[in-house]
C-alpha cells in the first residue's frame, strides 16, 4: 500500500503562481462597468456611426460662427442675380449648385442654403439641448424624491405629473411663443425667443423623464446598498445623491439622447408655425416654412433642411439606442 505524498503549501501554490507568471496584467486585471458598456458600445457599428456624426454635428453647430468667417458664407446675403425673379427659381440645374454655392441658393433672394444650414444647426441643437438639460433637471430631482419617499410626496409628485401630461403641448406652446415675441423680462428678439422655446419645450416635457426616474427610484430603494446605508445611520439627502443618483445615470444619459432629438423635431414644428425663430435668423423649421410655396419650382429647397432634421434625429436615436444597449447590464 502507497503512503500519500505530502505536498508542502510552497509545492502547492507552485502552479497558480507559475500560471500568473506567464499572464500578461491585461488578461487579468478587472474591468468596471463603464469599461465592459464602452467594449459593448464599440461593437455596435451602427451606434457608433450615430455617435461620430453626433460629434460632428455638435463640432459644426459650435464653430458656426468661426467657419462662416474663415469661408466668407454670410446666410443672409442677398444674390438676386442668380435668381429667375419670373420663375422664383434659382438660375441653374439642381437649385443653382456650384463650386461657390455648394447646395445652391433659395429661390427668393438668392441666400447660401450651405451657409443658411450651418447658421440654423447652432439655434437648432441649443434649444433642443438647453431644454433637454432643463427637462432632465426637472424629471430627475422630482422623480427620485417621489420614488425615494413615497407616501403623500409621492402621491403630489404624481398628480403633478399626470396634469403636466394632460397638457396639449403643441398649442399651448404656440400661444406662449406668440404671446411674448414682441419682448418679455428685459429681453427682445432672438434671445427671448430661444429662452422661451426652452423653457416652454423642456419645462413641459419633464414628466417623461419623471416617471421613468420614479420607476428606476422605487426598484433601487429596497435594494441591499441601500439598508446599508440606512443601518449606518445615512439620511435621506445623503442616499439620493451618495447611492441612489449614480445608479440613476445611465438610465438618465440614455434618456437624454432620445430626448434631443424630439426636442430637435419640436423646435422645427414651431418655427414651420411661425412662432418659433422668427426670420432672418435661419432656422431649419423656418427653412421648411420658406420652402412650402416654392417646392414645385425648387424641390431642393424644402429637400437639404429636411434632409438636415432627418439626419441629425437619426444619428441621435441611433446612439441612444446604442447606449441603452451598451449600458443594460442584461443584453447579450
Amino acid at each position: 500500500m502507497t503512503a500519500p505524498i505530502e505536498t508542502t503549501g510552497s509545492a502547492a501554490g507552485a502552479q497558480p503562481e507559475a500560471v500568473l507568471a506567464g499572464a500578461k496584467r491585461s488578461q487579468i486585471e478587472g474591468r468596471s462597468l463603464y469599461q465592459i458598456a464602452w467594449l459593448r458600445f464599440r461593437r455596435d457599428r451602427v451606434a457608433v456611426a450615430g455617435g461620430i456624426v453626433v460629434i460632428l454635428l455638435v463640432l459644426l453647430a459650435a464653430l458656426a460662427k468661426p467657419i462662416e468667417s474663415v469661408f466668407g458664407l454670410d446666410p443672409n446675403a442677398f444674390h438676386q442675380d442668380l435668381v429667375d425673379p419670373s420663375l422664383l427659381a434659382p438660375k441653374g440645374a439642381w437649385g443653382g449648385m456650384s463650386w461657390e454655392h455648394p447646395l445652391g441658393v433659395d429661390p427668393q433672394y438668392g441666400r447660401d442654403i450651405l451657409a443658411r444650414i450651418i447658421e440654423g444647426s447652432w439655434v437648432s441643437l441649443l434649444v433642443a439641448t438647453g431644454a433637454t438639460v432643463l427637462s432632465v433637471v426637472l424629471g430627475t430631482v422630482l422623480g427620485v424624491v417621489a420614488g425615494f419617499y413615497g407616501g403623500w410626496v409621492d402621491s403630489v409628485i404624481s398628480r403633478m405629473m399626470d396634469t403636466f401630461l394632460a397638457f396639449p403641448l403643441l398649442l399651448f406652446a404656440i400661444s406662449i411663443s406668440a404671446s411674448l415675441q414682441d419682448g418679455a423680462f428685459g429681453f427682445s428678439g432672438l434671445p427671448l425667443r430661444i429662452g422661451v422655446l426652452i423653457f416652454v419645450i423642456g419645462f413641459f416635457n419633464w414628466p417623461y423623464m419623471g416617471r421613468i426616474v420614479r420607476a428606476q427610484t422605487l426598484s433601487l430603494r429596497e435594494r441591499e446598498f441601500v439598508e446599508a446605508a440606512r443601518s449606518l445611520g445615512a439620511r435621506g439627502p445623503f442616499i439620493l445623491f451618495r447611492e441612489l443618483l449614480p445608479n440613476l445615470v445611465a438610465p438618465i444619459l440614455v434618456y437624454s439622447t432620445l430626448l434631443i432629438p424630439t426636442n430637435i423635431l419640436f423646435e422645427a414644428a414651431l418655427s414651420f408655425l411661425g412662432v418659433g425663430i422668427a426670420p432672418p435668423q435661419a432656422s431649419w423649421g423656418g427653412m421648411l416654412t420658406s420652402a412650402t410655396g416654392l417646392y414645385q419650382a425648387d424641390p431642393q429647397y424644402m429637400i437639404v433642411p429636411g434632409l438636415a432634421i432627418f439626419v441629425t434625429v437619426l444619428a441621435f436615436n441611433l446612439l441612444g439606442d446604442g447606449l441603452r444597449d451598451a449600458l443594460d447590464p442584461r443584453s447579450k
